[in-house]
């Protein structure tokens, strides 16, 4: 930040006491010595007895009295060139709107104004200078909730498929299971776990097993509406919250995914299959997030035992299709 110039402070504070001077003088001529007079002559002249009165030197007096109204006159002089050097500066400055041309004037008000144009412009200065901070202030926040917001969608994503990980798949189930409590729209969680995939990994490697994880991840994006949640839950296991869908709706999309995913041409050329567990509020009981995500997770393995490649829906006897 910049401070106000010495200069400028050195012209305000000579003008200001050279103003003071004045001012205290004339409140002196005008006000002060007359009061003085006055009580002295109430003393010396009028509180005498009557008889000593004779021996009063009028002269004197009256030249006390004189002298007093000349000095009230002087002071009330000095009043008045300060008067019209305030109110002449008034004019000027409804007339001249620049103060640097007042600035350019030899007499009080050219001090006073240069003075103040000196502090103007270094008001200005760091107005200016406040301004510029606060902008590159603004555009740092701008920069750290842009940043802010990138790290949380990374943490919420899966590092080899780029779909959402296990913690925001449970956050979300936690957010439609409470939606579903307060307006009753129904809410299906789909898990699918690819059959066999482990002989993939032995035969061609992890790199090839990560690259059919990707497959199947885009496989769940095309097919998927965009405000289902679509997730890898760990390993070969993938999660979908199917919002606004009842369980005859959940049932039809795993089948459908199932369809694709068997005859999908994979880059290592081996076929791939997989099994699916549905569950579904309000056809399931479910007092919870985890009891539904459990209903499903038993759904799916009754699929696997029931021969795989198949949909299983959480019910009695997860009936199988």
């Amino acid at each position: 930040m910049l401070r106000m110039s010495t200069d400028a402070l050195q012209d305000v504070t000579v003008v200001g006491r050279r103003l003071r001077r004045r001012v205290l003088l004339a409140l002196g001529l005008f006000g002060v010595l007359p009061v003085l007079v006055l009580a002295y002559a109430v003393h010396r002249y009028f509180s005498a007895d009557v008889s000593s009165l004779s021996g009063v030197n009028l002269v004197a007096l009256q030249s006390l009295v004189f002298f007093t109204l000349l000095a009230m006159i002087g002071g009330a002089r000095i009043l008045w060139d300060i008067g019209r050097a305030v109110s002449r500066m008034g004019e000027l400055l409804s007339q001249q709107p620049d103060a640097t041309a007042l600035g350019a004037r030899s007499d009080e008000v050219g001090a006073l104004m240069k003075s103040f144009t000196s502090m103007l412009g270094t008001i200005e200065q760091q107005a200016v200078e406040i301004n510029s901070f606060a902008t590159r202030l603004d555009a740092a926040y701008k920069e750290l909730e842009v940043t802010n917001a990138r790290l949380k969608e990374t943490s919420f994503r899966d590092d080899v498929t780029g779909l959402y990980n296990r913690r925001f798949f449970s956050l979300r189930l936690e957010e439609e299971i409470s939606r579903f409590r307060r307006f009753s729209h129904p809410v299906s969680v789909v898990l699918l776990d690819l059959d066999g995939f482990k002989s993939v990994n032995d035969e061609f490697g992890h790199a090839v097993g990560d690259e059919t994880l990707r497959e199947i991840a885009q496989i769940l994006m095309k097919h998927s509406r965009g405000i289902n949640v679509v997730s890898r839950y760990g390993g070969d296991e993938f999660a979908i919250l199917l919002v606004e869908t009842s369980k005859a709706g959940a049932r039809l999309y795993a089948d459908r995914i199932r369809q694709v995913v068997a005859t999908f041409p994979f880059s290592h050329g081996k076929s791939i299959t997989a099994s699916f567990g549905v569950a579904s509020l309000p056809d399931d009981e479910a007092a919870n997030s985890e009891d539904l995500f459990r209903a499903a997770d038993e759904a799916l393995y009754a699929a696997k035992r029931a021969g795989k490649n198949q949909v299983a829906a959480a019910g009695p006897a997860e009936r199988v299709t």
